[in-house]
């Protein structure tokens, strides 16, 4: 007998008669259950149903940043990514970077301290592009950081603003000046 069974992560799953799949996620901690269209986005089920509104819809091509999230880890673009796929995933946005006592990250700190945005529509995408390059490089230097933060588009100007952020935290800033 080659039959799967429903708690099989492999399993295929079909839509119910709503057109929808469930979808097991972690999301800031937390796991949640969510059952999803098949064409959904992710950036859309957050924003929808858990009321996760850190993640912005912008260019809705994966062209600005705007909608970035951890995923497993990594850097993606919400507005491209299919709810459906990441059953078993972990996702981390904007909302749950800040400690359990309400801290904000140091990256977050580092935005702010160098006000690193004007409108903000775009700093969440840039805050946890930054986020997702630390965890593989803890010192990254401008060239890693810029590279990080091609597709991401600040409509505003900050840009000065942001890499000074980014460069304190990397630690790099004073290695930046003496070149």
């Amino acid at each position: 007998m080659n039959e799967q069974m429903p708690d099989d992560p492999a399993a295929v799953k079909l839509p119910d008669s709503d057109g929808r799949v469930p979808v097991r996620l972690g999301v800031n901690g937390r796991s949640r259950t969510l059952r999803v269209r098949t064409t959904q986005t992710l950036l859309d089920a957050l924003r929808e149903q858990l009321r996760l509104h850190g993640a912005r819809n912008g260019c809705g091509v994966g062209m600005c940043g705007a909608c970035t999230v951890l995923l497993d880890g990594r850097a993606a673009s919400g507005c491209l990514t299919l709810a459906a796929l990441c059953d078993g995933a972990e996702v981390r946005t904007v909302e749950g970077l800040e400690s359990p006592s309400g801290e904000l990250s140091r990256v977050q700190e580092a935005f702010l301290r160098h006000r690193a945005f004007q409108c903000s529509y775009c700093t969440s995408g840039f805050v946890l592009a930054l986020e997702a390059l630390l965890v593989v490089d803890p010192a990254p230097d401008e060239t890693a950081i810029r590279e990080a933060f091609s597709g991401h588009i600040c409509r505003c100007g900050s840009y000065s603003r942001i890499m000074a952020a980014a460069l304190e935290v990397a630690g790099t800033a004073d290695r930046r000046e003496q070149a």
